[in-house]
């Protein structure tokens, strides 16, 4: 039987569904047809990726048959959200929100950073496709982030890891600013996160237009590996 915080999570999570008018039950993803996407809101959407962390983070998660959600989006793709997240092993966008075959766009690369390449991903996502809100997704403990504090130099890495860099200078920190001191680790990785938003704000002029006709929003979040928490900027 689940917990009264587990079954206010999950009824909590029927609300934001119900509120949309779109889907009867809690296990409801946000793959669906055009149609009934296209009357969601950038603001319900980001709803909807918050309650299914928070399904995800009480070991609630939607009972999901993969192949079928394989089956049924073969024909075609109508995601809700594009995100923007790290490589890291430990923090699939998809699974730590309870997302399913479909639901998202994610683009992947260390660090979450964005350049000319991802952000045409993202402006197909979003224009093309009809995505509605674009998440830069962080996380705690970060390689790629503590390769930045400690300038490391690695082939193409460091080509990489120089995107970085201007959010550990950015970072306002009273205590050791090195890569083992997490705490700083942490608050560079949330820094990056701003820097990164505010770039594609700046590079990408569909976007932004989207952005500013409510069409879009851009978010941030930090997800926490320790908790399973995901903490929306």
């Amino acid at each position: 039987m689940p917990s009264r915080r587990q079954f206010m999570v999950m009824s909590g999570a029927a609300a934001t569904a119900a509120g949309a008018g779109l889907f009867g039950d809690v296990s409801a993803a946000l793959a669906m047809p055009k149609a009934e996407r296209d009357r969601l809101t950038p603001a319900e959407i980001l709803a909807l990726m918050k309650t299914g962390n928070e399904r995800f983070r009480l070991g609630v998660r939607r009972n999901r048959d993969f192949l079928q959600e394989q089956r049924d989006r073969a024909t075609g793709q109508f995601p809700a959200a594009a995100i923007l997240s790290c490589i890291d092993s430990r923090a699939p966008a998809e699974i730590i929100m309870d997302l399913g075959i479909g639901d998202v766009f994610n683009a992947r690369i260390a660090g979450n950073v964005a350049n000319p390449d991802l952000l045409g991903s993202l402006e197909f996502a979003c224009e093309v496709a009809g995505a509605k809100v674009v998440l830069v997704l962080g996380h705690t403990a970060c390689g790629a982030i503590k390769g930045a504090i400690d300038a490391v130099q690695l082939g193409n890495l460091s080509g990489l890891l120089d995107k970085i860099k201007p959010a550990v200078a950015a970072t306002t920190f009273a205590g050791e600013r090195t890569s083992k001191n997490d705490g700083f680790v942490d608050a560079v990785a949330s820094k990056n996160v701003e820097l990164t938003i505010d770039m594609i704000r700046a590079q990408s002029p569909i976007l932004r237009a989207r952005e500013e006709q409510k069409l879009l929003i851009i978010a941030g979040a930090m997800y926490d590996v320790a908790t399973a928490k995901v903490h929306f900027l």
